[in-house]
């Protein structure tokens, strides 16, 4: 079963930053989706094929993601953390249709995840 595989997550301080990397699929839009405590999992970043890249308004300003098609790597900078951010993060691959950039549904490829924490 083809799987994804995310690393870069860790515990920093609001304020701080973190960059989560993972495999990309160069055929497919690929995603970071992330998971609270007690929430849905939501549509953080999307950037398909051509490099259009689509945004939470939450993270808009804040964080950028990027793919390397020659790297077949996936990364999401995260800057100007916040204590909200703090979910588990997921990397996705799929082919969402343009209403469906930021919901799960249009993903059918996803990784195991990797925790983010943003502490006061």
């Amino acid at each position: 079963q083809v799987q994804l595989v995310e690393s870069g997550g860790g515990s920093v301080q609001a304020g701080g930053s973190l960059r989560l990397s993972c495999t990309a699929y160069s055929n497919y839009c690929m995603g970071w989706f992330r998971q609270a405590p007690g929430k849905e999992r939501e549509g953080v970043a999307t950037i398909d094929s051509y490099g259009r890249t689509y945004y939470a308004d939450s993270v808009k300003g804040r964080f950028a993601i990027s793919r390397d098609h020659a790297k077949n790597t996936l990364t999401l900078q995260m800057n100007s953390l916040k204590p909200e951010d703090t979910a588990i993060y997921y990397c996705a691959a799929g082919t969402p249709t343009s209403d469906y950039r930021l919901r799960e549904v249009g993903y059918h490829i996803w990784g195991q995840g990797t925790q983010v924490t943003v502490t006061v």
